[in-house]
This record gives structure tokens, C-alpha cells and sequence, in this order.
């Protein structure tokens, strides 16, 4: 599995059997690949690595997993902090296994048919989900409205065959939106 944390709130600490190691926060992209096998921990116990006083403070996050297309792939791991890049407004792409997406990806996936996109859109903020044969989108927080498929809230997810960019607003306190692009039917969790 290709498997990408995505932080609303709060922090995750990450470790693995491969000695990799870090604090997760919002705006930070990470992706671990199980490959072959790994052990691995996400706690929410930041203040172990920082230095903080410990907190009890809620994580809330998102875990995604897509199957990479090919097997036998070595364990990895990989995160980068977009938070410049979605200060800036529209879709930011958070990890990408397609080659068209080269330079504009914030992480790798091994698997080539899929990208995962995120925007912070303000209230009445309007975009255009991708162009492709399969989207799928999920509302982290807040509403937005889909042209053709009406108000999406918190946790409303909508999947959408033959995607011809369709507009997504942002509602009244706006909306923070993962967008999976895929070209391909693919397996995803």
C-alpha cells in the first residue's frame, strides 16, 4: 500500500521499522510505503519529540491508502510541507504518481493512474475539480457546493465518472477538499 497522512489538526508522530521518524502536522504531506513489509506507529504524542509540556490536545486526520502499481516495491517514506503552496489558493497536488505531474507534486506514489489534490477554499471561492476519467472527493472540513451534485458538508465524499471540471464553491465558512484524480479504476481505501 501506498499510504498518505493527512493532518486537519493537531499532530501525529510517525516511526517505522526502516528508522524513519517525524512530527505530522496540517499542511505537512506524508506518504509511507509498506512495500514489502514495515512496522510502523502514528501516536499522538508530538510533545515527546518537540520538547512541549505534555498536552492531551484531539489529532484529527485523514489516512488514505491506494495500491501501487507494481509489487515487490522496497518499504519508504517520504513528507514535505505544502504550506506555501496552498497559501497560494487553488488545488495544490499533495502526492502524484503520474508522470504529467513531474515537478508540480508534493510527494511521489507508486502508482501511476492516480494524483491527490487539496485545496483550502475560502467562503464563495469557486474551482474546477480536474479533468479525468474518475475523481473522487472528499470534504475534510467545512461545505462547498458541486455544480450537478448540490452542497457537500464535512465528511461528504462524491465520486465522479468522466469529470469534465466541473465547479466546486466554497460555502460560508469555506471548505478544505481532497480530490483523488485517477485515469484509471484503481483500488483505493
Amino acid at each position: 500500500m501506498e499510504i498518505i497522512t493527512w493532518v486537519l489538526d493537531g499532530a501525529l508522530v510517525h516511526q517505522d521499522s526502516e528508522g524513519h521518524n517525524g512530527v505530522i502536522y496540517p499542511g505537512l504531506a506524508q506518504r509511507m510505503s509498506a512495500g514489502t513489509g514495515i512496522l510502523h506507529s502514528e501516536k499522538n504524542d508530538s510533545w515527546t519529540l518537540t520538547g512541549e509540556p505534555a498536552h492531551h490536545d484531539p489529532v484529527h486526520f485523514i489516512q488514505m491508502w491506494a495500491i501501487p502499481d507494481e509489487s515487490g516495491i522496497r518499504p519508504g517514506y517520504e513528507q514535505l510541507d505544502i504550506n506555501a503552496e496552498l497559501a497560494l489558493g487553488g488545488w495544490t497536488t499533495l502526492a502524484s504518481g503520474m508522470p504529467e505531474h513531474g515537478n508540480q507534486r508534493a510527494i511521489g506514489i507508486r502508482q501511476k493512474h492516480a494524483a491527490l489534490h487539496v485545496a483550502r477554499l475560502r467562503p464563495a471561492e469557486t474551482r474546477e475539480i480536474v479533468t479525468a476519467p474518475f475523481a473522487h472527493l472528499f470534504v475534510a472540513r467545512g461545505s462547498a457546493e458541486l455544480e450537478g451534485a448540490g452542497t457537500l458538508a464535512t465528511g461528504d465524499a462524491v465520486r465522479v465518472t468522466g469529470a469534465e471540471g466541473q465547479r466546486l464553491t466554497g460555502g460560508p465558512d469555506g471548505a478544505e477538499v481532497l480530490m483523488w484524480e485517477m485515469n484509471a479504476a484503481i483500488s483505493m481505501a
